[in-house]
């Protein structure tokens, strides 16, 4: 594969610095679970799927109940976490389990890249949004899978930047340049004005917390292009393994949201364009109801108009 988030060597775990991309590939060695939650806090590995395989061998790396409650508290919005520190905490053999949780994420991807790119038209220019490839996975991606799954289509992506920590502009943009898969940059609040000019065909996205009744959490921003592709009648998919379904939540509402740092927002890498002393907001997640949603794609197939009663099924016998 051209690109890999994870590297597993047994007594530590490489992990491709995130926040270093495009500029500079590197890869930064953790041997304990302080260090992984620690990377998984920082952002150096993100993507709901990658942090969710980067507990299960945080715990493989250090088997003890402290490991457990240091891991779970990195990130509170991605249910992937809790959903590997659970498989983990059942299993006799950790690094063996950590191994087949990393395994089983690669396959999930690929079949969730199978039934999406049925949806995908000859030729469909898609836009994305935040990073859901290889990258936020053991590998393929989801939303982006889906993407990769149906290159030879011809597809092209639109990436949206996708503010303030610019996953869609560092990270998307240079997977599709990996892979030979064509894409064009847009800023976030160029959505709206190109499906209006009917250069977006469809919208794919990834998730890290579906609840119970189909309301979906992603990447803040996520909501917006949901409305957007409504009101220009393009649909709007969510690619996500059934690892990131949370049964235990009856809907949207009940799905803590992030809030990260505010200097994400007043600046980057050094450069501050907000003055001193102004307030901040910065959740990194946002809910799209399900009613805006076409189709929620998993390894299971595909889910059209979701809702409680066509989720129950895929929730009660695949996580």
């Amino acid at each position: 594969m051209t690109v890999e988030a994870l590297r597993w060597n047994g007594d530590s775990l490489d992990l491709l610095d995130q926040r270093k991309l495009p500029e500079r590939i590197e890869y930064l060695s953790c041997r304990d679970a302080a260090a992984v939650a620690a990377a998984i806090r920082d952002m150096v590995v993100r993507g709901a799927p990658a942090i969710g395989c980067a507990a299960a061998f945080g715990i493989a790396l250090e088997p003890k109940e402290s490991s457990y409650g240091v891991l779970a508290q990195s990130r509170p919005t991605a249910v992937n976490l809790a959903w590997a520190l659970e498989r983990m905490r059942r299993a006799a053999d950790k690094r063996a389990e950590a191994e087949a949780i990393f395994a089983e994420d690669l396959a999930v991807n690929r079949a969730i890249g199978a039934h999406g790119a049925a949806l995908v038209p000859q030729g469909a220019r898609v836009l994305t949004y935040c990073n859901t490839g290889a990258l936020a996975t053991a590998g393929h991606g989801t939303a982006l899978g889906v993407i990769r799954s149906a290159k030879d289509k011809g597809v092209s992506v639109v990436a949206c930047e996708t503010r303030p920590y610019l996953q869609g502009a560092r990270l998307t943009a240079w997977e599709c340049l990996q892979e030979g898969i064509p894409c064009t940059l847009i800023t976030d609040n160029m959505a709206g004005h190109l499906m209006s000019r009917k250069e977006v065909d469809l919208v794919i996205v990834g998730a890290d917390r579906i609840a119970a009744n189909g309301d979906t959490a992603n990447k803040i921003g996520t909501y917006m292009l949901a409305v957007l592709a409504r009101r220009h009648a393009l649909p709007f998919y969510v690619a996500a393994p059934l690892s990131s379904f949370d049964p235990g939540i009856t809907d949207g509402s009940a799905i803590p949201i992030e809030e990260r740092p505010a200097d994400e927002v007043t600046g980057y890498r050094g450069t501050r364009w907000a003055p001193n002393g102004v307030a901040v907001r910065n959740p990194a997640f946002d809910v799209t109801p399900a009613d805006l949603i076409t189709a929620i794609i998993c390894e299971k197939g595909v889910v059209r108009a979701p809702n409680r009663e066509r989720l129950q099924p895929l929730i009660s016998t695949g996580v």
